[in-house]
């Protein structure tokens, strides 16, 4: 199975990224890595900011490999690709998320107290080093991706 087995199923369908839609992601990824890690939010919501984390950076694999999901079972699709993008050996990574994504979709949906503090940290810690993997693999083709352009900006604005 590849991702061109999934395009041909009509699972994905092409996409042409950007650096700019991998950057403006990446940003996304950012400020939810520093809002699951603020004190005063309960684990399930810590939880919830860490997937969404997580199925960002994976967005940005899987654009960077040219294709983009259906909108039908989008997140599990972007997730199970990690094995494409990543590589084979990256299925229990893979795996793992979609466990997170059932959970999440339980405690966004369903009850509270689905997550425990420690599952959180796992997730926060997990999308930390995603994040790093993802940054070291785009960088060659994207070389301004992860550079903080907030001062740029910032004085732009002014």
């Amino acid at each position: 199975m590849s991702l061109q087995d999934w395009n041909s199923f009509g699972w994905l369908k092409p996409h042409v990224t950007s650096e700019m839609e991998l950057s403006n992601l990446l940003t996304i990824v950012d400020r939810d890595l520093a809002d699951s890690e603020t004190s005063g939010l309960s684990s399930d919501w810590k939880f919830g900011i860490a997937y969404n984390a997580t199925l960002k950076l994976c967005t940005m694999l899987l654009y960077d490999a040219g294709f983009m999901p259906e909108k039908s079972l989008a997140h599990f699709r972007t997730l199970q690709s990690l094995q494409f993008t990543l590589g084979v050996e990256r299925r229990a990574d893979a795996e793992y998320l979609d466990a997170c994504r059932i959970k999440r979709n339980h405690i966004e949906y369903d009850y509270v107290e689905g997550a425990s503090e420690s599952e959180a940290k796992e997730l926060i810690d997990f999308a930390k080093q995603l994040r790093s993997e993802v940054l070291q693999m785009l960088q060659a083709k994207y070389p301004n991706l992860g550079i903080d352009h907030s001062d740029a900006t910032r004085s732009r604005e002014m």
